[in-house]
């Protein structure tokens, strides 16, 4: 049996909260992860803050990994270039479909946002 450490995951879950409403309130912009990588990915017009938001994601990561977590992560039996391309097809598909449920849910739920709400619930 897995245990969880719910007052780590509340924490964790509170600073994701609080970079998506430093996002919206300093730059008027959401925090959906397809949507800024998309904007890197299209080299016009690039604003800064988008770098800074993936390099603070994988610094953040990394941290956790080698200087927080209780254990190291588990190694995967996938190839590193199955996993990049996984991942991104998973992105293409994010922005095939306006967004990601994570950028939904942190986002526009916490905004209470009547547009994705009616995305995101479900249908009769």
């Amino acid at each position: 049996m897995v245990e969880i450490d719910w007052i780590a995951a509340l924490l964790w879950g509170m600073l994701i909260g609080l970079s998506a409403t430093m996002l919206l309130a300093f730059n008027g912009r959401i925090a959906g992860i397809s949507g800024i990588f998309s904007g890197v990915l299209q080299f016009r017009n690039i604003e800064s803050w988008r770098w800074l938001f993936i390099a603070g994601m994988l610094v953040g990561g990394l941290i956790y990994e080698y200087g927080v977590a209780p254990q190291p992560t588990p190694q995967s039996a996938f190839s590193p270039v199955a996993m990049i391309l996984g991942g991104f097809l998973v992105g293409v598909g994010t922005r095939m479909g306006n967004g990601c449920t994570s950028g939904h849910g942190v986002c526009g739920l916490g905004q209470l946002s009547r547009q994705l709400w009616q995305q995101c619930r479900f249908s009769d």
